[in-house]
């Protein structure tokens, strides 16, 4: 062989070397990610069911303290948490020092002090489990078990963006009007044999009171995150309108997510990958209502979005509402953790586990079957939206790389 046909040969098998080289570590890198994805999966799988045990490990620590700790900018609780089932068994059974009304919002709520100073809001029951909410996706009152539900989905998903939730039962007679303020006590009434209050809050009617079972009122307690982590509230950019024949811009402009991609916080760093996410979620709960999120204050961009008031969700079971997936089929992006994990709750997997998730709660059954149901075939339908982005751009332009270290000090 003539030397400039070796020298040839021998460069060619050089830029085989190279590019087989590079292939290799790209997908040692990517299988390598694969698989703590699926080491990640099997480890939550395994922590589903919490017992509500009131021991601690950390014995010199009250619970609010542990769950406090456990906040960081891109998550509300670890992955490991062995004390989270004390913190919620604190949460449903310490006693209520201070009750007043809710925060601002649009719905009746009540804010608890509990034994120790810490902060929970109180959601109560509105609806039976088997109850129908008819009309637009955002129609009826706040569903307390709705509350629970998504928290318990939140951590199957593995973003651990939602505040702690768990079911509780209160006596209205002797847990919340002693202690209650002015302000709520005047909000009480008797319906029937029934003690019953409609709180203060922009659609709260005292025509509307939610009402216990004699003295008895099913609720929901959500923990309130410390005060060291201020909340930031913003717009969410595939907001409704909310008012009849007045579109939003995206529910018209095709390409309204390259506009998105052109304005801060989204032109850079989590944000856009978060909201994302967050409609992944949203539709798997049925919440076409986040018209605004909360992200810690003074963050750039760089924390969480964090899945508060999820309880304009679980209204309809057999309504999927397509436009809640907005943010996913316009940007046609998702980060690859959430795709593996979503492709992990296939088959059933996601009913079963939420399930599971739910059985420890004071008020399981959280969900009623059909609930259940929606979830997998909407599950399906996410899926399958992700498939027609990779069939239009590929898997390299949709399925994004965005994984984030996170500390616990």
């Amino acid at each position: 062989m003539k030397l400039k046909q070796r020298v040839v040969l021998l460069a060619i098998l050089l830029v085989i070397f190279i590019f087989t080289k590079v292939f290799l570590i790209d997908n040692l890198d990517t299988s390598a990610a694969n698989r703590e994805d699926q080491r990640a999966f099997h480890r939550m799988m395994a922590s589903l069911h919490v017992e509500l045990d009131p021991r601690l490990d950390h014995t010199l620590q009250s619970p609010w303290e542990i769950a406090a700790q456990w906040v960081v900018p891109r998550e509300v609780y670890p992955e490991e948490t062995p004390e989270l089932g004390a913190v919620m068994h604190a949460m449903t059974t310490k006693k209520i020092i201070k009750a007043d009304v809710g925060y601002k919002g649009t719905q009746l709520k009540a804010l608890l002090i509990l034994e120790g100073g810490q902060k929970v809001v109180f959601k109560p029951k509105r609806y039976a489990r088997d109850y129908v909410v008819e009309g637009e996706p955002y129609a009826g009152y706040d569903r307390h078990n709705a509350e629970v539900a998504a928290f318990h989905l939140d951590r199957i998903l593995g973003f651990r963006r939602a505040p702690l939730v768990v079911g509780r039962f209160v006596n209205l007679r002797t847990e919340i009007k002693p202690v209650a303020t002015e302000q709520l006590l005047g909000t009480f009434m008797t319906v029937g044999n029934n003690t019953c209050f409609y709180g203060k809050c922009y659609y709260c009617r005292e025509t509307e009171p939610a009402c216990a079972d004699g003295d008895i009122m099913e609720g929901s307690v959500t923990l309130w995150l410390p005060d060291v982590w201020p909340l930031q509230k913003h717009r969410h950019p595939w907001g409704r309108t909310y008012r009849e024949g007045k579109l939003a811009r995206w529910e018209y402009d095709e390409s309204y997510c390259d506009a998105v991609k052109k304005t801060s916080p989204y032109d850079s760093g989590p944000r856009l990958l978060d909201i994302i996410d967050t409609a992944i979620f949203d539709y798997l709960i049925g919440n076409a209502d986040r018209h605004h999120y909360e992200s810690f204050q003074d963050d750039e961009g760089a924390s969480m979005l964090i899945l508060l008031d999820n309880a304009k969700s679980f209204g309809n079971p057999s309504l999927e509402e397509r436009s809640i997936l907005a943010p996913l089929y316009q940007c046609c992006i998702i980060r690859v953790s959430t795709w593996n994990r979503l492709n992990y709750l296939k088959n059933g997997v996601l009913k079963s586990a939420l399930k599971t998730a739910m059985s420890h709660d004071p008020i399981s059954p959280v969900l009623s079957d059909p609930h259940l149901e929606a979830l997998d075939q909407r599950l399906l339908s996410i899926l399958a939206t992700v498939k027609q982005c990779t069939d239009q751009f590929g898997s390299d332009v949709v399925l994004v790389e965005d994984r984030m270290t996170l500390s616990h000090l």
